[in-house]
């Protein structure tokens, strides 16, 4: 398994695409924003043909993950209201208001 904290620095350190909110998850002062920022720089970077997941923001952020996934989810779901990224659970596209669980995706947004 791959190290999404040694990822979102690659993200970083390479100044492409996704760098400014690597930048961010690394160095800001609250959870809340180093989450927000770890989605966007990890959807990012991986493109329209790829995803990535709310337990690879927490992993990005903090040894102890698992209390971060909660929140990491609450903020994908947020990041899909405002559009800025799509929520996927196989082939379908989730309602960021709707009923769902299990294991969810984190795409770019269409368009």
């Amino acid at each position: 398994m791959s190290d999404p904290r040694r990822k979102l620095r690659r993200v970083r350190d390479d100044g492409g695409p996704g760098a400014g909110q690597a930048r961010t998850a690394l160095s800001a002062t609250t959870t809340r924003d180093q989450l927000r920022a770890a989605i966007l720089a990890l959807t990012t970077k991986r493109g329209p043909a790829g995803s990535t997941c709310p337990s690879d923001a927490a992993r990005a952020v903090a040894d102890d993950w698992r209390p971060l996934l909660p929140q990491a989810r609450d903020l994908a779901r947020e990041l899909a209201r405002t559009g800025e990224v799509r929520l996927t659970q196989g082939n379908r596209t989730l309602d960021p208001d709707g009923e769902w669980r299990g294991p969810i995706r984190i795409r770019l947004a269409d368009g």
